[in-house]
């Protein structure tokens, strides 16, 4: 069968485990980009003809030519799920994948926001106005839930609840994050503003909780383009990326210097791997690890 063919079989089968359309596209470019390379190369395109070989040598291509350990594992895990594909429904006997290991990664050091650039940014916005507070709880909600940028954008009024927000996660799982005070504080002025905007306007797709300034549903790219430019306004660090992921990063290194243990901000971030969350604990610094232990040492705590 060719390749081509099989990638096309591989991503409807996908689309019916309900994988994302980010993840289906990441699948799609990554193994295209192999299968060029298995033409200019070695003129394979059919997925028999393909060998541990062959992809150890793009693999090897892919390093070489200063690609991070990161990516590079990510393409791999694109190839590996398309020739087990192939070999469930026996179009090759043996995954040409089954000896290509992935590569070392460095420990990632990631850098956040400190406690003045988060002070500035939460009140940069004045609040007069709907689209106004809308932003800043938009800016609150990320920082005191640690929820992804898509996730915030997906958030419907029927999922906010008494003391918890139900949060449609990666891959639909569902989870559910404390609605806090914080977020609940500029909840309660935003619906106040957002009732006064939507009235009489019936087209608006009112049912989602933040609204665009024509009344549809937020988009990821508005919130990036809101978030860094509150982060340029409020003068926070140039080395750092004002994103929504970054609002994520401060949630999680904060929540774990505030003593809350590990499993429980994994629980609360949605990853499905709580190694994905050992890397906010490796990014700290050694005074943080200091503070955190002279908070819990066993003695202090006999009284």
């Amino acid at each position: 069968m060719l390749l081509e063919d099989a990638l096309k079989e591989y991503l409807y089968d996908c689309q019916l485990r309900k994988l994302s359309e980010r993840t289906m596209k990441s699948l799609r470019n990554n193994n295209k980009r192999l299968f060029c390379y298995l033409a200019g190369e070695f003129a394979l395109f059919e997925v028999e003809e393909v060998k541990r070989v062959h992809v150890q040598s793009f693999v090897n291509h892919l390093a070489d030519t200063g690609h991070k350990e990161t990516y590079v594992n990510s393409m791999i895990k694109s190839f590996r799920g398309l020739f087990a594909y192939c070999v469930e429904e026996e179009y090759t006997k043996d995954s040409p994948m089954q000896r290509v290991r992935f590569q070392k990664e460095e420990i990632p050091v990631i850098l956040t926001f400190n406690s003045e650039e988060v002070r500035r940014m939460i009140s940069y916005y004045p609040c007069k106005k709907f689209l106004e507070q809308r932003n800043r709880l938009m800016i609150v909600t990320l920082l005191d839930s640690g929820i992804r940028n898509s996730e915030l954008c997906d958030i419907q009024l029927e999922d906010v609840h008494e003391n918890a927000i139900k949060i449609r996660g990666k891959g639909k799982k569902i989870r559910y994050v404390p609605l806090t005070p914080a977020i609940n504080k500029e909840l309660v002025r935003y619906m106040r503003l957002r009732e006064q905007y939507i009235k009489d306007k019936y087209r608006y797709q009112t049912e989602y909780l933040f609204l665009s300034q024509k009344g549809k549903r937020l988009t990821p790219e508005t919130v990036e383009r809101i978030v860094k430019e509150c982060g340029e306004q409020c003068h926070v660090r140039e080395e750092l990326r004002c994103s929504p992921h970054t609002c994520r990063h401060y949630y999680a290194q904060t929540q774990l210097k505030n003593g809350c243990d590990l499993f429980t901000v994994s629980k609360l971030l949605g990853h499905g791997n709580i190694n994905i969350t050992k890397r906010y604990l490796n990014s700290m610094g050694v005074d943080d690890v200091i503070e955190m232990g002279q908070r819990t040492t066993p003695l202090s705590l006999l009284g």
